[in-house]
């Protein structure tokens, strides 16, 4: 049947991520010529797909892909983890090991078209750099690993960390805009992305694992060091607290 097929043309883009949780589909008339369908083929498929939940009609807006991922954890392991500085480090190992294999495979397996996608988004963070916007840079910084986890073409890897940089996103783990608001800081991060996308473009995939696993090294020490500044001012708050306790008591 054509729309069986349309209904596998469908899934498998949204399986590769090239439509997303909560975009928007096409017009009816420019997705129908895209798949080479009829229209009232196209609507028996979305049809289809609508009943079982992979997309959704909203009213007076158009159909979008249905917010399939949600969030791999629940609220309540999410409270946890935001209140857990362990967390934080676990998460970043765990972004170091799968971010440098799927660097590793982008730069591999990917096609032109995919590095020249990362290129885009590296070159628009240099333009947010140059703007001093941090907010933007940290938007642009999530979306050029999520464009690298793309270009790896593992669809399992894709989704699982989709979802996980939705929680990065909210700032679960960590506030990314507060890392790009320190001059020094930024200037390193935006020369790591810089290392990253070159040795993509370059198609050196040790060079690439090398990069992502050196930037996410980076990340990790600088939210170490945050730490441990926090710490000692806590100490020196309450010591202060102390002293000040002291010398009230020796005037009374």
């Amino acid at each position: 049947m054509v729309s069986a097929s349309v209904i596998r043309q469908i899934e498998d883009l949204i399986l590769r991520g090239i439509l997303r949780p909560g975009e928007r589909l096409p017009p009816e008339r420019d997705l129908a010529e895209r798949l080479g369908v009829s229209r009232p083929t196209l609507r028996d498929a979305i049809a289809d797909l609508s009943e079982r939940g992979l997309l959704t009609r909203r009213a007076g807006a158009g159909i979008y892909v249905a917010e399939v991922l949600g969030s791999a954890f629940a609220p309540a392991l999410i409270e946890l983890f935001a209140s857990n500085e362990t967390a934080v480090f676990d998460y970043l190992e765990f972004r170091r090991e799968l971010e440098g294999m799927a660097a590793a495979r982008a730069a591999r397996l990917g096609s032109d078209t995919d590095l020249a996608v990362i290129d885009t988004v590296y070159r628009r963070m240099e333009a947010a750099h140059a703007d001093r916007d941090p907010t933007q840079e940290a938007a642009l910084d999530a979306e050029f690993h999520l464009s690298i986890l793309e270009a790896s073409h593992n669809v399992i890897m894709l989704h699982m960390m989709r979802s996980m940089f939705d929680l990065l996103r909210q700032g679960v783990f960590y506030n990314r805009q507060s890392m790009f608001r320190q001059r020094t800081v930024r200037e390193q991060l935006l020369q790591q992305h810089k290392a990253i996308n070159s040795a993509l473009q370059a198609r050196d995939p040790a060079a690439a694992r090398e990069a992502v696993e050196a930037h996410l090294g980076f990340v990790e020490a600088t939210l170490r060091d945050e730490a441990r500044a926090r710490d000692n001012e806590a100490v020196a708050a309450q010591r202060l607290a102390h002293q000040e306790e002291r010398a009230a008591g020796r005037k009374g």
